[in-house]
């Protein structure tokens, strides 16, 4: 029986590194060619990570929350048939060992080509008529390892909070069904260890607290340097630090600009209703400016560009790739609508509501969320009206778009109670002066004004 050594493979959209969010494979599981094995968390998103071997797993390398660099030992399977004397000795050893033929299929991802699938996992169980047989020496040896492996905690959220304040899982009492280690019991650890090191504190105090000598501060100042040691440090890694890197690489290489106007909203917001009385799906408004978008990318291509900096050339896409900013408990995502020149706005609700629900679960792919061409943040549904955003590198332009409210507005010569937003473009003046943005801008406040002129792009 040959063991081979499966690694963490690259991931693609230049990722190096992921982090172990759940194993999906016990030591000494059966498993199918193709298999996810473990989950994963990238800084693009999380990811079942399939084997291409077929056999028994007889290690595993990395805890749940560790950081593996692509390239990394994940775990071994042993391949091949079984041991004679394990197929002699149970007549239902055939059908628990893996085929003789399995080897790799090459695969790596789920969804990229993977052709098998998955069989159910099982533990091998050899039996004779005198009970259990001993399960094969390098199985048995990943067994006993295992046991300074994982812990069962509710969720990777609690893991990665015991993690960022030192706390070993292995010597916490789970309050939960069967050990399980609650959130709660992760608190009241941290909490427990915070007053032990204020007594420490305390105590190491007591003896200096005599009375200085005249010429000796009872006090000296914090310097700034002692000051930031001493607060909290959260780690910039994942897809926070993904973010990070990505909005520093835009404002040192894209020079922007941003130009913003108010519009009447009031006719959008009749029509939209008016939509959303006849049969079919609800249409949300962020479908609208959507459809709005790819109208006014089709008048001005400049927008819908990127700029190679090696060649020193603006290249103009020929369709456009439609990101959305969506926050979810992760952070911040940008979902990309594929085609969206090429959608209605029933076609484009439907795949933004799509996507937006899998950013929820955390199930979006890496292929989801790169290769935008245009962004659109609709940053209105945190109750603000502004901003400025920063371009999503390596795209040229984001809309912005602030909450509809009433305010007062001057409506055919006379003042109203409108609905009223507020749109911003920031665009990069490599690819286009201010007039082209001024005119993509000043189209699309025509368009959320007066719906109609939409007609004459359908």
């Amino acid at each position: 029986m040959a063991s081979l050594e499966f690694k963490l493979p690259d991931l693609g959209e230049g990722l190096t590194e992921a982090e172990i969010v759940r194993w999906l494979v016990e030591v000494g599981d059966v498993v199918a060619v193709d298999q996810p094995v473990v989950e994963v968390e990238t800084a693009k998103a999380m990811v079942e990570v399939p084997c291409p071997y077929g056999g028994v797993v007889t290690a595993r390398f990395g805890e749940e929350g560790t950081e593996l660099p692509v390239g990394s030992p994940l775990l071994t399977v042993a391949v091949g048939a079984a041991a004679p004397d394990t197929a002699a000795a149970s007549g239902t050893a055939a059908a628990a060992a893996p085929p003789a033929e399995a080897e790799s299929s090459g695969n790596v991802l789920v969804g990229y080509g993977t052709g098998a699938a998955a069989a159910r996992r099982r533990r091998i169980r050899p039996v004779t008529a005198a009970g259990p047989v001993a399960v094969p020496v390098p199985v048995a040896e990943a067994a006993v390892a295992k046991t300074a492996g994982p812990v069962p905690v509710i969720s990777p959220l609690v893991r990665r909070l015991a993690r960022e304040n030192g706390l070993d899982l292995h010597e916490l009492k789970g309050t939960g069904p069967d050990g399980l280690i609650l959130r709660s019991d992760v608190e009241s650890t941290i909490r427990g260890k915070e007053q032990e090191q204020e007594q420490e504190q305390e105590q190491e105090q007591e003896p200096a607290t005599a009375p200085a000598p005249a010429s000796v501060p009872t006090s000296v100042p914090m310097s700034a340097g002692a000051s930031v040691a001493a607060g909290e440090r959260v780690p910039l890694r994942g897809m926070r630090g993904a973010v990070a890197d990505k909005l520093s690489r835009s404002r040192r290489e894209i020079p922007d600009a941003t130009c913003w106007v108010d519009a009447d909203a009031t006719e959008l917001m009749a029509a939209r209703a008016a939509m959303n009385r006849s049969a079919g799906p609800p249409v949300s408004v962020l479908a609208l400016l959507a459809r709005i978008c790819t109208a006014a990318l089709a008048r001005f291509p400049e927008l819908n560009s990127t700029v190679d900096t090696a060649s020193r050339e603006i290249v103009r896409l020929p369709g456009v790739h439609l990101g959305f900013a969506a926050q979810t408990e992760r952070g911040l995502v940008v979902p990309v609508v594929r085609d969206a020149h090429a959608r209605n706005v029933e076609q484009l609700g439907a795949e933004i509501a799509r996507l937006t629900e899998s950013a929820r679960k955390g199930a979006l792919t890496p292929a989801e969320l790169t290769g935008g061409t245009f962004t659109l943040n609709n940053y209105g549904v945190f109750g603000v009206d502004g901003s400025t955003p920063i371009i999503n590198h390596p795209e040229a332009a984001m809309l912005g778009v602030g909450r509809i409210v009433p305010k007062p507005w001057v409506h055919e010569g006379e003042l109203a109670v409108r609905k009223v937003v507020q749109l911003s473009l920031t665009f990069d003046h490599r690819v286009c002066d201010g007039g082209t943005a001024g005119g993509f801008l000043r189209y699309v406040a025509d368009c959320v004004e007066q719906p109609a002129l939409l007609l004459r792009t359908l």
